[in-house]
């Protein structure tokens, strides 16, 4: 058995990621130790109570313990375990017991019998348990210790790429990251559709090489974070009114409705508003990653928010991502006057749609020329 100690550990916050590495994993130990299908066994770790916790690892104990019927070694996969977790099960003091049992079976383990992985997400690292498996095991934590880390998605997306041969040009990733947010099974996806679309040169984005641009993030990838990436609203905050009366005719003539539109620039236009008070003020400046200072002014103002002062929003600027604050910021940021200017108008426009519903293109690009021709 190659294995230098007596399981495996894998863990981490995010449970699609985890999921994908125990599988790996356990692939690899099938391989490794020529476990065939008798030898080899798959144990569901979730569990919603105390009782489940008691079954789940009773089950385990049982599997470690069987003597294969045919000799060899045994491949036994203890996956999807819920009760390490800082939760009501996880926090009862019968499961801390159970645990207690676990740690003991897992240290009389005999690599050269059972090859065992254990795969666990999300998992409350301060506890004895967890510490020990870092020790005693070979222990892996996948996508860091938060599944929001800026960072850490970073990383998956770029491991990613890079397993699928696929580069990323500079601003794609963030990009990438803005627009889906911290799901991580989808960012998986976004990657892999995008290395395909970008490596093809028949396409029309398609250059023949596998780096992804913003192109093709902007173009291919849905806004499903809770971000307001329309292309109408790119267009209309980029100050082009070619562009953002083609994006409107196009976001139209598909059946779109004038709700959206109006919620996404009246968002935009609140960030801005707060980015272009602060920047003004010398509260912040832009940076090489964004926006800088953005904690400190947080520490000064974020009080003012209210108990909602943690939830994303965009009436709450210091929730915002502070590259996503620094791309906003990078084009020709309207003046204070002009975004409030902006705020009327919008709301103006809302009301004329619900005098005329039925002229719903037609108001927005008329509000359109007069935000983007005013002086």
């Amino acid at each position: 058995m190659p294995a230098t100690k007596p399981f495996a550990f894998v863990c981490g916050a995010d449970e699609f990621l985890v999921q994908r590495a125990g599988q790996q994993r356990f692939d690899t130990l099938v391989a490794e130790t020529g476990a065939d299908e008798f030898s080899r066994e798959i144990i569901s770790g979730f569990a919603a109570n105390i009782s489940e916790v008691e079954t789940a690892i009773n089950r385990f104990r049982e599997s470690v313990q069987t003597v294969p019927m045919f000799g060899g070694g045994r491949v036994v996969w203890l996956k999807d375990v819920s009760f390490l977790a800082d939760n009501v099960t996880g926090r009862a003091e019968g499961t801390l017991k159970l645990v207690e049992d676990l740690q003991q079976l897992l240290a009389a383990v005999n690599p050269t019998e059972a090859a065992v992985l254990i795969t666990a997400a999300p998992v409350d690292r301060r506890r004895a348990f967890p510490k020990w498996c870092e020790k005693n095991a070979d222990f892996a934590l996948i996508g860091g210790d938060s599944d929001a880390g800026g960072d850490a998605l970073a990383g998956i997306v770029l491991a990613e790429a890079r397993s699928l041969g696929a580069t990323f040009a500079p601003g794609a990733i963030e990009l990438l990251l803005a627009k889906v947010g911290a799901n991580t099974r989808l960012l998986v996806e976004e990657v892999r559709k995008l290395a395909t679309y970008a490596g093809d040169p028949s396409t029309s984005l398609g250059t023949g090489g596998a780096t992804i641009e913003e192109t093709h993030v902007i173009e291919l990838t849905p806004n499903t974070a809770e971000g307001d990436f329309f292309e109408a609203a790119e267009a209309f905050f980029s100050g082009d009114l070619k562009w953002a009366l083609a994006a409107l005719h196009r976001h139209f003539f598909a059946g779109g409705d004038a709700r959206p539109v109006i919620s996404a620039l009246q968002n935009r236009n609140r960030i801005l508003l707060q980015l272009r008070a602060l920047l003004d003020a010398g509260e912040v400046h832009l940076g090489p990653r964004g926006v800088d200072g953005l904690p400190r002014a947080a520490t000064a103002h974020a009080a003012k928010f209210g108990e909602a002062a943690g939830e994303k929003s965009a009436y709450n600027i210091f929730t915002q991502n502070p590259w996503y604050l620094g791309k906003l910021a990078s084009g020709k940021l309207p003046s204070l006057r002009r975004l409030i200017d902006n705020q009327h108008e919008l709301i103006a426009a809302f009301e004329e749609i619900i005098r005329r519903p039925n002229e719903q293109e037609e108001v927005l690009r008329a509000m359109a020329v007069r935000c983007l021709t005013a002086s």
